[in-house]
């Protein structure tokens, strides 16, 4: 099993990402939430620049996957999981769950301390929201949330399966609610109890620094209300909020070379 896993997980978690893409930029185009000022030909090539550029940066920085880290812990008994014995309906779940706080964790922690918000603000300038947002980070920022998930991995010691379930769902759901996606007030309040939904996460990509700094969860929405971060409804309402930060708020600021530069300005 876990030989399949390490030599599939690209493609699986490819295919995924790929699925849900589509799905969420088809439901923005026919459901929009939000009427964008910027067309997506200025800001799209920009976003999915990223993409491409942490893809290959990740894979010459870091060739062994967090799938395979997963394997090597497991056959050298690394981490609380496998030190402890869990049956696997147990084990599963509880290291996805743990896995998602320590992101949720990471996140409240990239905007707490200066340095790291200077890395991450890159993914807040964004001008819009939408499902290409979900993807806009600094190749920094990307290689530091690998180590620190790779530090995490070896001190919980959660199995192969455990870490391509967890990737798979935080890549899907970080595109779900980055989704310029109408849903109906009724579903919206029914699937934030499972999961962040895009109206939840689009308070967190407020002008409004408050704002900012609340909803930090990605995949869960449990972290946010237990721990005291969770923000139902911008204040300015969804229509009128605007999307951001205060700073680099011109169309020339979403070219992809001036995103890079960003943490240094």
């Amino acid at each position: 099993m876990s030989d399949f896993l390490l030599g599939h997980e690209p493609a699986i978690r490819f295919v995924f990402s790929i699925a849900v893409f589509a799905l969420v930029a088809s439901g923005e185009v026919l459901f929009p939430r939000q009427v964008q000022q910027i067309g997506r030909l200025v800001r799209w090539p920009s976003n999915l620049g990223l993409v491409a550029l942490n893809t290959v940066l990740v894979r010459l920085l870091l060739p062994t996957a967090a799938v395979g880290l997963a394997v090597i812990a497991e056959a050298r008994g690394w981490g609380l999981l496998n030190l402890i014995a869990l049956p696997a309906w147990l084990a599963l779940p509880l290291a996805v769950l743990l896995l998602d706080l320590a992101i949720y964790l990471q996140h409240r922690i990239f905007h707490a301390v200066p340095v790291l918000w200077r890395l991450h603000r890159m993914h807040h300038a964004d001008l819009e929201f939408d499902v290409t947002t979900g993807l806009r980070f600094h190749p920094v920022e990307i290689a530091l949330s690998m180590g620190i998930k790779f530090l995490v991995i070896a001190a919980l010691g959660p199995s192969a399966l455990a870490v391509l379930i967890f990737e798979v769902l935080l890549n899907a759901t970080s595109l779900f609610n980055h989704g310029n996606v109408a849903l109906p007030g009724g579903i919206d309040r029914i699937l934030r109890r499972i999961v962040v939904t895009p109206d939840m996460h689009r308070v967190h990509h407020s002008i409004h620094p408050g704002e900012t700094n609340s909803n930090f969860g990605f995949n869960l929405p449990w972290w946010d209300r237990l721990l005291g971060t969770y923000r139902p409804q911008p204040r300015d309402g969804h229509d009128g909020m605007t999307i951001g930060i205060a700073q680099f708020r011109t169309p020339h600021d979403l070219r992809l070379d001036r995103m890079l530069i960003q943490p240094v300005r």
